[in-house]
């Protein structure tokens, strides 16, 4: 490892400078979840400063839920758990972004077609006519952070039916281009079936996350969406305070 020496420096911006260092590589993906930091011993002999200064980098690192420190194996690079706010619609996006990773999302199918019986139930409310069915996938870095499948009305949102999605998903796409009144959401869990497991490249009976989504402008229905999630990488939380009757 090649040695870093700044004496010069003070043992505050020394510190700065070995957590920017090791965050930065960290967000930037140069150490991937799960890779290993390098020991206390080794990291004090690069930057040429005391075991103690390179602890409190550590545990600092660990409060912010970026590393793991493991008793007798080390310091690891923690697989990011994303959250969101139950109440609130958001673009998944952003949530990748926010934990530090790259994004993007691929299109698995995108169908035209008519409604049928089912998706009145979908969709919370008695329709007839067209649908555009989308299926895509999610990505955190390389990992699928979620899989996508979602019913829009084309009856409330025509112009979807001539949208590609090719520069933007179809969630970011809805918010930015139709306003909502209403939103519904239901929150549950499964167990990844087969198919759902190829998906996610996890093993089929994986405890995953389902957030299901409907909204309206008015009485008439906009979208429904299924998210599944990875359990261990997602949480939903809720801040509230008592109600003043």
């Amino acid at each position: 490892m090649t040695r870093m020496s700044d004496k010069a420096g003070t043992t505050a911006s020394l510190h700065q400078r070995i957590l920017g260092d090791i965050e930065g590589r960290i967000l930037s993906g140069a150490l991937a979840p799960g890779a290993r930091i390098a020991t206390e011993h080794e990291l004090a002999a690069a930057y040429d400063c005391s075991r103690m200064t390179v602890a409190k980098v550590l545990t600092q690192l660990a409060n912010a839920g970026l590393v793991e420190r493991r008793r007798k194996a080390g310091t690891f690079v923690r697989q990011p758990s994303s959250q969101a706010a139950v109440l609130e619609i958001h673009d998944i996006k952003a949530e990748v972004l926010a934990l530090g990773q790259p994004y993007r999302f691929e299109m698995i199918s995108r169908t035209a077609r008519r409604s049928d019986r089912r998706d009145s139930d979908f969709l919370g409310a008695k329709i007839s006519g067209r649908l555009l069915e989308i299926s895509c996938r999610h990505f955190a870095r390389r990992k699928v952070f979620c899989l996508e499948e979602r019913l829009i009305n084309l009856k409330a949102v025509p112009e979807a039916e001539a949208e590609s999605f090719a520069e933007i998903s179809p969630g970011r796409w809805l918010l930015d281009t139709v306003p909502w009144t209403e939103a519904e959401h239901r929150i549950r869990a499964t167990a990844a079936s087969r198919v759902e497991a190829l998906q996610l490249g996890v093993p089929q009976g994986t405890p995953c996350l389902v957030v299901e989504r409907r909204t309206w402008r008015g009485k008439l229905p906009i979208t429904h969406v299924r998210l599944l999630y990875p359990g261990d990488a997602h949480q939903l939380v809720a801040h509230f305070t008592p109600s003043q009757r």
